[in-house]
């Protein structure tokens, strides 16, 4: 697997000379380079990026795995937002009507995946769970993403004491283990709700996503059309906005497909432990630990909520690989 940040593309340099107050300077001789050069190097990028992102959709699209990988992913969003559309198909659809008389009982008609301890039904069980897990990788994801995206714009455009303050402050959780970090802290609360494991995710998650944000903002900041838009007379906030932030976020949006399996096997290990989600939550977690002591007795405890954790982990993360080796020009 490549890099993400070598997925860096460029969508619009064309439009250097079209910063405020600059309409008609295309050769000015405050642009850096020839007259005109700011503008010719801005179009020929364009091009690029325009091509470079229609050639990886069109790839992607023959690619089988690629599209079984995407049904998946959005057949799970689904189950996650909506799972009593699901669970309803077989037995009764309430993972919390239970019959203590089937304890343990393995898979019967009607019922596939068998019955947990307490005589509640697996199946609705395990996709009601979906939506706690999906929900904790969407949001820590979603948290650590915007941080991203304002700190480490922050950073690598606006260098010096931002860029120092900004990964002095990273560098403090980094010297902590995502996993052993994130179970230090949760273990300092009494009650864990998904809000709860998503913030404390989300805090020792987003120094990597920064990072790699400052690296693709420094290295975008200083192509040709960037510097000719500042010899322009284009506002610093302007030029983030209009011509860095667009151009740096694609190795970030590959990470975030990426990491959102990441946290979900990082939520279901944490709650497997004991410090994660608690009940009466229903997360694939808590299955897997109410589970571990009965395997050699009731296996199909174990063994469906994991096939459901595994499978949609491995989609989200086929899924970044796939859009991360598309967009990378190395592989073309």
């Amino acid at each position: 697997m490549s890099d993400p940040t070598s997925a860096i593309t460029t969508t619009d340099p064309g439009a250097a000379g079209s910063s405020p107050g600059a309409s008609g300077a295309p050769g000015a001789p405050g642009a850096l380079g020839a007259p005109g050069a700011g503008s010719g190097s801005g179009s020929d990028a364009a091009g690029k990026s325009s091509t470079l992102v229609g050639d990886a959709w069109r790839e992607l699209r023959r690619r089988p795995l690629f599209i079984v990988a995407s049904l998946l992913v959005m057949l799970l969003i689904v189950v996650a937002i909506a799972p009593q559309l699901f669970a309803g198909w077989f037995g009764n659809g309430d993972p919390r009507v239970c019959d203590l008389s089937r304890s343990i009982e393995g898979p019967a008609s009607g019922h596939p995946f068998g019955f947990d301890k307490q005589g509640c039904d697996v199946y609705a069980n395990v996709v009601y769970g979906a939506r706690a897990s999906i929900s904790v990788g969407v949001l820590v994801t979603a948290l650590t993403l915007a941080l991203a995206l304002v700190l480490g714009s922050l950073a690598g455009f606006f260098g010096r004491v931002v860029d120092a303050v900004v990964s002095r402050f990273a560098d403090v959780f980094f010297g902590f283990p995502f996993l052993l970090g994130a179970l230090v802290v949760l273990t300092a609360f009494e009650a864990r709700s998904i809000w709860t494991v998503a913030l404390v995710l989300a805090l020792f998650r987003w120094p990597s996503m920064t990072r790699v944000m400052r690296s693709s903002v420094i290295q975008v900041r200083d192509m040709d059309y960037v510097r000719a838009s500042v010899g322009l007379g284009g506002s610093r906030l302007w030029l983030l906005r209009r011509h860095v932030l667009p151009n740096a976020i694609t190795p970030i949006m590959v990470m975030v497909t990426l990491d959102i399996g990441t946290v979900i096997v990082v939520e279901s290990t944490l709650t497997f432990l004991g410090v994660g989600l608690q009940a009466p939550a229903i997360s694939w977690g808590l299955q897997l630990s109410n589970a571990s002591t009965d395997f050699a007795a009731a296996p199909h405890l174990l063994i469906f909520p994991s096939l459901f954790l595994s499978l949609t982990v491995l989609s989200f993360i086929v899924l970044g690989d796939l859009i991360r080796d598309a967009l990378d020009p190395r592989l073309r």
